[in-house]
């Protein structure tokens, strides 16, 4: 089978394309034939070596996949081949086939593209987790999202809104703020030309944030968390803009408010049932219309190295898909 390979720690430009052997599946695992593999923020990190998950090399980046099944290994039991689904491996969905654990799989309804389903159990996996999990979201509370225009901004400000919440979206420029807008934002802030503080304060009529997502740390993570509200909820979801910020605790003292880490990839490890539960309300929302995911740029596997690119150079907002 063809795979994208990780061949050295250089980003986009130490991919290949090259033949592997086809994979596969033990007890309990089933092998996927992939029709579209997913990209995400942290194939920027893993293709680098700066991802908590360090592979060996040669490794196949895409984390996430929709696909059908092509293989059933021993024991596991409700699944059929030819069956439509979609999944997190960690790495290695950027290939033909993967095999991976039966339970890190979710059926596809018909009414749901494949190419729309590859993406969505990394990032709105992660807001569902982090917004009803983690940061008990409840309907009528305000959540701002930091980094709002990239792919998991996007689903938190879609999720958010599906569960009840008023949401203000934070991003760099206009362009990416309006995009945050269709959306379904109902409000917006640019913080470039606007201090992040006193806008999610203004923007909250003065009572300051319920729920903070934070998908970007860096210098803006401690601005944001001074405008949380009393007993608010930060949720530190990732670090997009690449330094990990030093938060002073006295903050959450004052506020009496919670600090909360959102890691999907060891929830969906820990709690796959539950993880699987979110997947399978998100696809749901698909299926009736009630959440139509923005996928950016579908590109071939030959351009793997394009498509992570377009990530790592902040271009894209909503979805990077590879199609395989």
């Amino acid at each position: 089978m063809k795979a994208a390979l990780c061949k050295s720690f250089d980003g986009p430009s130490g991919l290949a394309v090259e033949h592997v052997p086809d994979p596969a599946a033990g007890p309990g695992e089933v092998v996927v034939a992939v029709q579209y593999a997913s990209l995400n923020f942290l194939d920027t990190l893993i293709t680098r070596g700066k991802y908590q998950y360090k592979p060996a090399l040669p490794f196949s980046p895409a984390a996430e996949f929709g696909g059908t099944i092509a293989e059933i290994g021993a024991g596991v039991t409700g699944l059929k081949i030819g069956q439509r689904v979609c999944g997190y491996a960690g790495w290695g969905a950027a290939a033909e086939r993967i095999a991976v654990k039966a339970d890190a799989i979710t059926p596809v309804p018909d009414a749901v593209s494949l190419a729309v389903a590859s993406g969505v159990t990394v990032t709105y996996g992660t807001a569902m987790h982090g917004l009803k999990d983690r940061g008990r979201l409840m309907a009528g509370e305000t959540v701002a999202v930091l980094g709002a225009s990239g792919g998991a901004g996007l689903a938190a400000v879609e999720i958010a809104k599906l569960l009840g919440a008023r949401v203000i979206a934070v991003a760099s420029t206009d362009d990416k703020l309006a995009v945050c807008r269709e959306r379904g934002a109902d409000e917006v802030l640019n913080y470039t030309t606007s201090d992040l503080k006193q806008g999610l304060r203004d923007l909250s009529g003065g009572k300051g944030v319920d729920v903070i997502y934070d998908c970007v740390g860096g210098d803006h993570a401690e601005a944001a968390l001074r405008s949380i509200a009393w007993m608010g909820r930060f949720l530190v979801v990732g670090f997009a803009a690449g330094p990990i910020p030093k938060i002073p605790l006295n903050l959450a003292l004052l506020k009496s408010c919670d600090i909360c880490g959102v890691f999907w990839g060891e929830a969906a490890v820990r709690d796959p049932a539950g993880i699987r539960a979110n997947i399978t309300q998100v696809l749901d929302w698909v299926a009736t219309g009630k959440l139509a995911p923005h996928i950016h740029a579908t590109l071939p596997l030959t351009r793997i190295g394009d498509a992570i690119g377009l990530l790592d150079r902040r271009e894209a907002t909503g979805k990077v898909v590879v199609e395989i």
